[in-house]
């Protein structure tokens, strides 16, 4: 029901501590320094559809009580604001961090935790799900040929070292291998 809405990603690893709160909740008009006009926040951009929240574990504790009281209440306040707006999204969070352990070091909240994990999806990385390494190639071939302008193809041979290859750089190593091998080939 909300594939047409708006899909909003942000890396909360990314975006420096102190512009997330500002970048996930928006903020009024003379709420600090610089704040000229009223900006929404990606809460309130997403409204309807879904806020992906990228690299979760690198939200600092401070923020994650707010957005645990968010995603609690189905409210933000921007800043500066005296009234809270509603929101209605799906929220997806990643991250490639050990959640049990930050939990268990403190750096990451449990209960935030409880209330993303909705639905859980693991992926293993490309080192333990061989089968994909065949398709992924191909597709990343097919992007980079398109933007090389050129006709490109994976030999048998090349899908066997590729096949054998442990990959400690996941999908991203295997993407930017396909690309320079794409712009250095000399043949189809």
């Amino acid at each position: 029901a909300r594939a047409a809405r708006p899909f909003v990603a942000v890396n909360c690893g990314a975006v420096p501590d102190t512009l997330l709160e500002s970048e996930l909740f928006g903020y009024m008009r003379g709420a600090f320094t610089g704040a000229t006009v009223n900006k929404l926040g990606l809460f309130e951009e997403a409204h309807g559809g879904t806020l992906f929240l990228d690299e979760i574990a690198e939200m600092p504790g401070a923020l994650q009580v707010k957005l645990l009281r968010a995603l609690q209440s189905g409210e933000v306040r921007r800043l500066g604001a005296t009234q809270p707006a509603t929101f209605d999204v799906r929220v997806i969070a990643a991250t490639h961090g050990d959640l049990a352990t930050l939990i268990s070091q403190g750096s990451f909240r449990e209960d935030l935790f409880y209330r993303l994990n909705v639905i859980q999806l693991v992926l293993p990385p490309l080192r333990d799900r061989r089968e994909d390494i065949p398709a992924l190639a191909e597709h990343f071939l097919a992007r980079a040929a398109r933007k090389l302008g050129r006709a490109l193809r994976l030999s048998p041979e090349a899908v066997e070292r590729l096949l054998r290859y442990p990959w400690p750089g996941n999908v991203r190593e295997l993407e930017n291998a396909i690309q320079r091998a794409a712009i250095l080939a000399r043949r189809d």
